[in-house]
Order: C-alpha cells, then structure tokens, then sequence
C-alpha cells in the first residue's frame, strides 16, 4: 500500500466497521502491499478520529504477547494499540457486569496492568522499567475481531486497534504492597480461569513472553522505532497481554479468575446484552 489516499480508504473501512460491530474481509487478502507500517499509518488515524469524536486516550495494549498463539493467529510479533477512556472499565468490588453486544466475536483474556508514574527509559533492565511503575492490576481484557472467524494476519489486526475492546480493570495495587521481589513474582504467579464454574485455561506470568514486564520492554523498544508515534508517558496505563489462551465468551456466563504467586485479588465478571451500569466506564 502506497498512497496516503489507500490508508485514508482503509481507515475509514476499518473505523465503520468498528463503530458499526460488522466484520469485513481482511485487508491482508486484497491485492497490494498491506503491510505492518501500513497498519500502523491506518491505526493512526483512527486514533486522530478518535480524539476529535471526544476520547481521551489513557494507556495502551500489547497483544499477541503470548507466543502460544502466534501460529494459531498467523502473527509472528506483539502488536500494540491504544486505550481510551470510553474503552477502560473501573470496576466495582471484585464482581461486576460487562455488555457484549458492542463486540464482533468476543473473547476474554486475563492480563496484567501497569500504570505509569513516570516515562519509561528505552531499556530491558525490567528493574529500571518496574522503578516507574506506580500500580499494578488484574483486568480482563475483552478483545475482538471484525474480520471473521478471527482470520487475519498481524497487518490486519494492529488495523483493528490490537483487537482492543475493552478493558474491565480490577482494584489497582501499590507497588509498594506487593512481594518485596515484584521481578521474580510477576514471572512465576500463576492464573487459573473458569466459567460458570469450570476451568477453562491456566497459564504463569512467564507465558506473557517471560513476563509482563517483559512485554512492555517490548513495547518501548518497539515504540522508539517509531518515532512519529508517541512513546509512552507519565500517567498511561499498559495492559500486557494474555496470560492464558484468549477464550470465546456469551451472553449469560460468568468468568472468574484465581490468583497465586502475587498479591493481586481474582476477578468475576457475568456478561449481558445490557449497558454497563451507571458510574462505571472511566479509569481509576
């Protein structure tokens, strides 16, 4: 793809379908050139459509973070996207409530969530990265597809913002408060996932390519390649991937997390064709 006319066209193709929950074919299997820089053009402006709709943006995504799923998806890196106000739930005690119907083809994933206090260096010192964090977080993430069947290549998806929907954020926790060796801690916890009482998937902070932390390393690096777009900031939040494989998830079940190895509470979360309840829907 080599016009800015090609990736206004397909920012206003993927944007429509995004505000409209339609999936479309994927731009990977028309001819021409769509490749990752391409997507990241059209992410971009979608972004700048976002901002002048009134979203406010608070952090970003990594997916794809766990390795397990990259043949399975056809990505053979993470991507990034961004988060926004309108797309970040703060919920309420440990059990809350989430709408489905603004998503093409749910599923959930169970992350880890970090909150800046201050910007990060461009390192993989994961110490150095941990010294600017404030909080950390258990969420779920729901991601999704407009492209069907979940069929796509890595252009396709870091079009689609990185699959991000929304984000359901659990009480953030001090770092402070947590073992006094984080480091090690955000690599071996572990993380069991059940609906409506059945374990569906397990997986360890290691899955999300060694550890959240290293995810966001990633990130940085990753971002000081790509001088025209922010790096991250003071203040921004970072959700850091999958730690179990992403699951499918309907209308009328309940998904619940349990939690070992780090002081973070497990989540539940029952899902509807409702709206959210009223005071939820902005960030911490």
């Amino acid at each position: 793809m080599h016009t800015q006319a090609d990736i206004r066209s397909v920012a206003a193709q993927m944007k429509a379908a995004q505000d409209e929950v339609r999936q479309i074919r994927p731009f990977t299997s028309e001819p021409g050139a769509f490749d990752i820089s391409s997507a990241y053009k059209v992410s971009h402006l979608i972004h700048e459509a976002r901002l002048a709709e009134g979203f406010v943006p608070v952090g970003r995504k990594i997916g794809f973070t766990n390795p397990e799923m990259w043949s399975l998806y056809g990505v053979r890196e993470p991507i990034w996207g961004h988060m926004y106000d309108k797309t970040v739930v703060n919920l309420s005690g440990r059990h809350s409530t989430c709408s489905l119907g603004r998503f093409a083809e749910p599923k959930i994933e169970p992350e880890i969530v970090f909150h800046f206090r201050s910007a990060p260096p461009v390192t993989g010192d994961l110490s150095a990265i941990l010294e600017c964090i404030d909080w950390v977080a258990h969420g779920f993430e729901i991601v999704q597809s407009h492209f069907p069947g979940w069929k796509f290549q890595a252009p396709d998806t870091i079009a689609d913002g990185g699959l991000h929907g929304t984000l359901l954020l659990g009480e953030p926790q001090a770092v402070a408060r947590l073992e006094p060796d984080l480091v090690a801690a955000l690599e071996s916890f572990s993380i069991d996932l059940f609906c409506d009482g059945d374990m569906r998937a397990a997986g360890k902070g290691r899955n999300v390519l060694g550890s959240p932390l290293a995810a966001v390393a990633h990130l940085i690096a990753v971002l000081a390649k790509q001088p025209q777009y922010m790096p991250l900031q003071a203040n921004e939040m970072v959700t850091t991937g999958t730690v179990t494989a992403a699951q499918v998830v309907r209308c009328g079940e309940t998904w619940r997390t349990e939690i070992a190895g780090i002081a973070l509470p497990g989540l539940s979360v029952s899902f509807s064709d409702q709206e959210y309840p009223s005071g939820q829907g902005r960030p911490p």
